[in-house]
Formats: structure tokens, C-alpha cells, sequence
């Protein structure tokens, strides 16, 4: 999967006790895709910079968001699900500071000078280097009640139709990149990913991530299809950019075939169980 460029740095030396290890991380982020930045999103602090890109392109490996997604991109401002910039993570609350990309170097040493588990010194630290932002006008967070027009509907099928409609009105350049990319997409991914979002409004993070555990060891123990291998084939070994997804198209994906991503696992691979207990509240 596309990774992140993150950097993880512990505040004030050693990271001594394991149970407060997860206070002291701060979450550095450049170009963040899939699942990279579901491991970066969780940190008590998280700047980005105007280098940051933000994105889950996973659909068109025939995979789907994982390591968290479902929980964050469902809670993002209405049905956003768009590539994000530095700027609009702050504005939609996946970050919490923002700074131009050649001080971070500046914040590191800064940070790496600290000896403290006080997040409100932390917190002061990090807010002397950073700038206040808005996104300017060209920004996506701009078109979103465009966005929730297109993206409210139950399904895959009337997602599109809406796309295509607002695309011929109105010519708008983000609904065409946005069918472009569904259109390449696997169209099995694109309906599991859809219900795994749509779910994920529901839940805690952790149901997020056990339903999302079940989703990957389908996509990978070849179950119901070998999309996630195709698209591996296609975009990272060949490179040839062409997939054959199996099915083919919408239309071929059956609602059993979506079901058994998120069915109980079998007694040979056991549900996913996390250290709940010794997790830092702010999680």
C-alpha cells in the first residue's frame, strides 16, 4: 500500500514507561496516503505542512481504507473523502498545528530539548513555530454542499449518476477527477470501502478497527476475490495501470460478496482483541 513520509518523535528523551509512550508521540506529516496516515492521525499532536497531501487511494489497489480510516474519513464534515492539503487537515480537525515545511527541522530540535510529559508545554512549544491558516478559494471544503449532494446516496450505482449529473451542468473539474478515479477503482472495493465508511459513523475506532481487520483478511486470503492482487499487479509490479477486476463491474458485485467482508471471522483466525486497558484517555 502507498505509505507515509511521518515522522514519529518522543517528547523529553527516553521513552521510559510503555503505558505513556503514546502521550510523548507527535505525528509529522508530508505525504500521507493509506496506511500511513491512519498511523499518524492517532497522535496527541499531528503538524502538517505545505508539503502535506492526505489521501486513501486504496480502492484502486483493489483494497480498502484501512488502519483506522473508517473512523476518520466518516467523521469528516459532511461526506468529505477528498485529498486533503495542509491546510484543509486543520480546517476539517485531522491535525492540530500547522507550519511551513522548513521549520520542521526548527520544531525538532526544539521538542528534542524537552524534558517534560505536560502537554501544555508541549502544546506552547509547538505553537510558537506554527502559523494560522485558512484554506484559500480554490479549496475542496469550499464545494461541500456539492459534495454532500453527490456522496449522501446509499449506493455506489447513484453516487456516480449524481457525480456525471454535476458534471455535466456544471463543469466542474473535481467531479471529473472524481469519476475518473472511481471509474479505475475496483468496483468490489469501491462497495466495501462505501459500507465500511458508512458504518464507521457508528462506531468507536475500535469497532472501526476490528470490522476493518475482517475487510483485509478477506481481500487477502483471496475469499471472495483477487482484486487486491490485481491491483498490486497492475500498479506496483507491471505497471501497466490496467487492472481486470474481478467482477468487472458494479453491476457483478453481489450483496453476499460485500457481507463476507464483514462477516465473523472463523475459528482458525481469531477477531482482533486491542490493549484497551493500558491505552493514554486522550485515544
Amino acid at each position: 500500500m502507498p505509505t507515509a513520509l511521518v515522522r514519529l518523535a518522543t517528547i523529553g528523551g527516553p521513552l521510559g514507561d510503555p503505558k505513556k509512550a503514546l502521550s510523548r508521540w507527535l505525528s509529522w506529516m508530508a505525504i500521507t496516503m493509506g496506511c500511513g496516515a491512519g498511523i499518524s492521525l492517532p497522535g496527541m499532536f499531528s503538524v502538517v505542512t505545505d508539503k502535506t497531501i492526505f489521501a486513501q487511494p486504496e480502492t484502486q489497489m483493489g483494497f480498502h481504507p484501512d488502519a483506522g480510516a473508517s473512523y476518520y474519513l466518516s467523521h469528516l464534515p459532511g461526506y468529505m473523502g477528498d485529498k486533503l492539503n495542509g491546510v484543509e487537515m486543520i480546517a476539517c480537525g485531522l491535525a492540530t498545528h500547522y507550519s511551513l515545511n522548513a521549520r520542521l527541522a526548527l520544531i525538532e530540535e526544539r521538542l528534542g530539548r524537552l524534558i517534560t510529559d505536560d502537554r501544555t508545554v508541549i502544546e506552547t512549544s509547538l505553537a510558537q513555530y506554527g502559523d494560522l491558516v485558512y484554506p484559500d478559494k480554490t479549496s475542496v471544503l469550499h464545494k461541500i454542499e456539492t459534495i454532500d449532494k453527490c456522496f449522501s446516496h446509499d449506493t455506489v450505482e447513484e453516487i456516480i449518476d449524481a457525480l456525471e449529473n454535476e458534471a455535466s451542468s456544471s463543469y466542474e473539474n473535481w467531479c471529473k477527477e472524481a469519476l475518473r478515479k472511481m471509474k479505475e477503482a475496483s468496483p468490489l472495493s469501491l462497495k466495501v470501502a462505501l459500507r465500511s465508511i458508512r458504518e464507521g459513523r457508528f462506531q468507536s475506532l475500535d469497532q472501526c478497527l476490528a470490522h476493518e481487520y475482517r475487510v483485509s483478511l478477506t481481500g487477502i486470503s483471496k475469499t471472495v476475490s483477487t482484486d487486491l492482487f490485481e491491483g498490486i499487479r497492475a500498479r506496483l509490479l507491471d505497471k501497466d495501470f490496467a487492472p481486470k477486476w474481478n467482477p468487472p463491474s458494479l453491476g457483478e458485485v453481489s450483496e453476499d460478496m460485500v457481507d463476507c467482508h464483514f462477516s465473523p471471522l472463523g475459528e482458525l483466525e481469531p477477531e482482533l482483541e486491542l490493549p484497551t486497558a493500558i491505552r493514554e484517555p486522550y485515544i
